[in-house]
């Protein structure tokens, strides 16, 4: 059997599509292009409001509360380090991004993750969407966006979205699966109705892991915006493609430091808000 022409004719089929998409449904693009370049520019404001060492005692505020004084102040000190590398509007942005693509990613993400947490069925039906989603090269889901919606931050954000997304579903619908039949079965037995057996047992349960979905989404919309920085999202990613076009490897090695920092500090965050919910619930 001769599959050569496979690839070719399979190739044709998806500009094809892209192309009617493109022609007769660009009003819609827009429009979700202008919604999320507004969510992204609303939070950039918001971020930038304060002067950076506001944000920088506000976080080291944050992570005192959770994890003590030392871990506070190095907090602090690492964020006003970034304004001093000159690159706090860079930061500042790279936060707006993550940010708002682990908002749309978790609203999306938690409600599928409890549905398939409740349904059997759509968890198996979901397992292989998400493998694929989390095998493919995250390049990948620049192209069509690009295609559709052009170069910017929307671009960014779509494509981050689909990659954060896959974490939050997993690990909600993991917490959900994972409450004690033996609890199900008393507020059974007491006539709780299934909408108060949801919300007083099995999410109560399920906060630990809805919590590590929460800090793993975190952790892959970091990693995917800096991918995203070629497509002209701003931020620390963009900052590293121009300095690696300009072989300027110190300004890169700054922006990458600036990265580490602001994923550490998140990541701490949402990790002790996580032990915390593990904690209460036991």
């Amino acid at each position: 059997m001769d599959l050569s022409a496979f690839a070719p004719a399979f190739d044709k089929q998806v500009d094809t599509i892209l192309s009617w998409l493109s022609d007769n449904a660009g009003f819609l693009f827009d429009g979700a292009r202008l919604v999320l370049e507004g969510l992204f520019n609303g939070i950039l404001w918001l971020v930038n409001l304060p002067p950076f060492y506001v944000v920088a005692i506000l976080a080291g505020l944050a992570v005192w509360r959770l994890m003590g004084l030392k871990f506070g102040i190095l907090a602090a000190l690492a964020m006003v380090f970034c304004a001093g590398m000159g690159l706090w509007p860079e930061t500042m942005s790279t936060l707006a991004l993550v940010i708002a693509a682990s908002v749309i990613a978790l609203a999306i993400g938690l409600p599928l993750g409890v549905a398939a947490g409740l349904m059997p069925g759509l968890d198996r039906a979901l397992a292989p969407a998400l493998d694929l989603i989390q095998t493919m090269p995250p390049y990948i889901y620049l192209l069509p966006s690009i295609a559709l919606l052009g170069f910017g931050p929307a671009t960014a954000l779509v494509a981050t979205v689909i990659v954060a997304m896959p974490p939050a579903i997993r690990l909600t619908s993991l917490g959900i699966r994972m409450t004690p039949n033996e609890f199900i079965e008393l507020a059974q037995a007491l006539g709780t109705g299934r909408m108060q057996t949801f919300f007083k047992i099995r999410l109560p349960f399920a906060v630990p892991s809805i919590m590590a979905g929460v800090n793993q989404s975190l952790m892959m919309a970091f990693g995917m915006v800096v991918i995203a920085g070629i497509v002209g999202s701003g931020g620390l990613g963009e900052t590293i493609y121009g300095a690696i076009r300009k072989l300027d490897i110190a300004r890169s090695i700054d922006a990458s430091i600036a990265i580490v920092i602001l994923t550490m500090v998140l990541d701490r965050l949402t990790q002790s808000m996580a032990a915390a919910a593990q904690k209460a619930e036991e």
